[in-house]
């Protein structure tokens, strides 16, 4: 894999959002499920007449399904002179093809170096949950979950701040062969808004699959006075699945943001985050 388009190629960036709900996450499945990835394929291969030609995605988060995204980022390899002779009407034409779920705010050129998932310093999340006894607001029902008992928000970030920094967050992922674990979690706070509604920041230099849901799944059971404060830290320590962590519905996350460095330091970030991962090694005991 590259960290700059092949000769005769364009890397494009793509900055876009979507509402989830619709669709069986970011990346293309087997057997027809609709996903974003898919859609904005199929709808760029249609608007520049490529025929068989599909143009892949390279997405800097690859959400699950029924998760939204306001800032996900993308890039894609163009031929120069596909890109060169649609460039000014791409954006317009792909809104009149793409379904209402999905929208692409910009298409520019890549700085070299770029690649939109390997050159990412940060994706920051927000999850959304109300714990009014009435539930969720008819009008942000798909966005925001209900937590049917009196959440306590100091004890909730008293919990979170006990999971910052560089862990191996395999308590809270999902594992998958040959992947790592491990995380720096760079933010994670919550703050009730004047309509009731507790947002959960939660800001990192990658996730692991699930990862989120399972951090504001443990952070409830301590809002709800179902676990004390420290109990997130110690299931991280253990670092092993807790079957009292519960992975909290997608409908209340939405990615937010993410955050690049410098152009000039983009291909150095891309070649470090290639790097597995470890731990520096405990100090050893002494008699």
């Amino acid at each position: 894999m590259s960290d700059e388009a092949q000769p005769g190629h364009v890397r494009i960036r793509l900055d876009l959002s979507y509402d989830g709900a619709g669709f069986s996450g970011w990346a293309k499945q087997a057997g027809g499920r609709r996903t974003v990835q898919g859609e904005i394929e199929d709808a760029l291969r249609t608007v520049t007449r490529s025929g068989g030609t599909t143009y892949e995605l390279t997405v800097a988060g690859r959400t699950d399904a029924g998760v939204h995204a306001r800032g996900q980022v993308a890039h894609v390899d163009l031929p120069a002179g596909l890109w060169e002779e649609h460039r000014e009407k791409l954006l317009k034409r792909l809104a009149g093809r793409l379904a209402r779920d999905v929208r692409i705010w910009s298409l520019t050129e890549a700085p070299p170096g770029f690649d939109a998932r390997f050159s990412a310093i940060w994706r920051r999340y927000a999850y959304r949950v109300t714990d009014h006894p009435g539930g969720v607001d008819p009008l942000l029902r798909g966005h925001v979950l209900w937590h049917d008992w009196p959440l306590d928000v100091d004890a909730m970030n008293e919990a979170a701040g006990r999971l910052l920094g560089e862990h191996d967050f395999a308590a809270y992922c999902k594992r998958r062969e040959g992947a790592t674990t491990i995380r720096t979690l760079q933010e994670l706070s919550l703050v009730r808004g004047a309509d009731g509604v507790i947002t959960a920041t939660v800001r990192a230099d990658a996730f692991c699959h699930n990862m989120v849901r399972s951090l504001i799944g443990a952070l409830l059971f301590v809002g709800d006075g179902h676990r004390a404060p420290d109990w997130p830290g110690k299931v991280l320590a253990a670092g092993v699945r807790d079957s009292a962590v519960h992975v909290v519905r997608p409908h209340g996350l939405t990615l937010e943001e993410v955050g690049y460095p410098s152009d000039d330091l983009l291909a150095a970030r891309s070649k470090e985050a290639r790097n597995k991962r470890s731990l520096p090694a405990a100090p050893a005991r002494c008699c």
